[in-house]
């Protein structure tokens, strides 16, 4: 499928003739991957949601959400139906320092009492070339709404050892927090602020597949 395609081998490779570029790019249907087809969960135990910005202009600040909760639904014979929704617990943020985290969820910035969580919503997938792929939705922070795009990195598909069957992805992003309403700032004596406006989101996903319904 577009959004979970993996290179073919040279010995499984496809002999049909080749579809338009156009059409190939956007559909890229591969029967070798209709047995990917179903739903899936995000499994946080194996997966991390993080972001880098920029601090006092010289150095990042590296920090993770350790709560949230999101499902994938992957079709192998009609790509463009997969879908992804993630749900994150915003004061789950971990920057490791405690003073600087419940700044970060104080009202200066994600006011994580008033809007608890940070919602991803799918609205479309493309291939962009080998295991590369887009994906766009709507994020949703302070009860504000702004599409968004992701790039991934399909790792594959796999069968762990409790038998569950898992695909494996990692992506990022880059936004302007202003764009959310996360403005706060404090100016710097020699020049510049203290916290960047851009600020990039990182994804490294483990989704484990629903059994079937009996």
């Amino acid at each position: 499928m577009a959004l979970f395609h993996r290179k073919r081998t040279a010995d499984t490779a496809d002999t049909t003739p080749a579809a338009p570029a156009a059409t190939a790019a956007v559909l890229d249907a591969d029967p070798g991957l209709a047995a990917l087809t179903g739903d899936y969960t995000i499994d946080p135990a194996h997966s991390s949601i993080g972001f880098t910005v920029r601090h006092a202009m010289v150095t990042n600040v590296r920090g993770a959400f350790g709560v949230y909760e999101g499902t994938l639904h992957l079709d192998g014979s009609e790509p463009a139906r997969s879908t992804a929704s993630l749900d994150v617990t915003i004061a789950s943020i971990d920057t490791g320092i405690a003073d600087r985290d419940g700044h970060l969820r104080s009202a200066d910035f994600f006011d994580a009492e008033t809007f608890p969580l940070m919602t991803f919503r799918s609205t479309a997938a493309e291939r962009v070339g080998g295991d590369r792929y887009r994906i766009t939705g709507d994020l949703t922070l302070r009860d504000v709404t702004k599409p968004l795009t992701i790039d991934l990195e399909f790792h594959g598909s796999a069968t762990d050892v409790y038998g569950a069957e898992r695909v494996g992805f990692e992506g990022s992003a880059e936004i302007l927090r202003s764009d959310w309403g996360l403005t706060w700032n404090a100016a710097l004596e020699t020049g510049g602020v203290m916290v960047s406006d851009k600020v990039k989101l990182t994804f490294d996903i483990s989704a484990v597949k629903a059994a079937p319904e009996a």
